[in-house]
């Protein structure tokens, strides 16, 4: 997965959120009151939240792939220093190696100290740029390793264990928590099933029934409400999946999309 930059993330919600303006100020001022009208409403929050949601999801996965191969880099580091090479070497060394979206990273610290940075304002570049909870935690304490000198082997091997074992918590909390995204999504499919049925089986037969006709709404009227209730639903439930699952709102962006596609398409061909 590639690194997303934080311009790249500040496009994908500017540039949406103008093109969805347009179009919802397009359909208020040539749909209004026409059915039409809401599927444009949902084309325009589809078309805000889509960009902004891939991102994030490679973001994430970006991030993700660095955290997991520190512990790799650590043990690396920890038999160089074993060997008598510096620590500085020791990470141009690793970063001839593979160690997945971190790999391009230690060779820009490579490259920035064989111009001339130092070690600890190149590290201190490299936490920038990453900025995982990990790294935050990682970099001072191999600034300060470096300082220090003697032993640093020392530092790194508890290092390397706390690293893994936050790992391990954050694979143990993901798959803890997946039941409960599967229910948000299992959720929203009983929710669907449940409106078309009932749309289907009593709102269209007792509006059929004339005696009846003054107390209920509308076959459309009916659909109407049941497409908002559906776009409510799907965008709300995926935030709560993303919160849940991922620890953040934005990583439910990508469930919500999901969701109003498929709210979308069920409500529109079945109802």
């Amino acid at each position: 997965m590639p690194k997303v930059e934080v311009w790249e993330k500040k496009v994908a919600w500017v540039v949406p959120v103008s093109l969805a303006v347009i179009v919802i100020v397009t359909a208020s001022l040539t749909l209004s009151g026409s059915p039409l009208f809401d599927e444009y409403i949902l084309l325009a929050v589809v078309i805000a939240v889509f960009p902004s949601a891939v991102l994030n999801y490679v973001d994430y996965r970006w991030k993700k792939s660095v955290d997991e191969h520190l512990p790799d880099l650590f043990r690396s580091i920890v038999q160089a220093q074993e060997s008598g090479i510096a620590l500085p070497q020791a990470i141009e060394d690793a970063s001839k190696r593979r160690y997945g979206a971190l790999t391009v990273e230690l060779k820009k610290i490579a490259s920035q100290m064989s111009w001339g940075m130092s070690f600890e304002e190149a590290l201190q570049s490299f936490g920038k740029r990453v900025d995982t909870r990990l790294t935050r935690q990682a970099v001072p304490l191999i600034i300060e390793a470096s300082h220090s000198g003697g032993r640093v082997e020392r530092v790194f091997e508890p290092l390397e264990q706390f690293v893994e074992s936050t790992l391990m918590a954050e694979r143990e909390r993901r798959a803890q928590t997946r039941p409960y995204v599967a229910i948000v999504y299992v959720a929203f499919f009983v929710f669907l099933f449940t409106i078309i049925m009932l749309f289907k089986t009593f709102f269209i037969q007792m509006g059929e029934l004339s005696v009846l006709q003054f107390a209920l709404l509308s076959p459309e009227e009916t659909r109407k409400l049941f497409f908002h209730m559906s776009f409510l639903q799907a965008l709300f439930g995926g935030i709560v999946a993303g919160k849940m699952g991922e620890g953040t709102m934005s990583a439910g962006l990508k469930h919500s999309v999901v969701l109003l596609v498929v709210g979308y398409l069920s409500l529109k061909f079945l109802v």
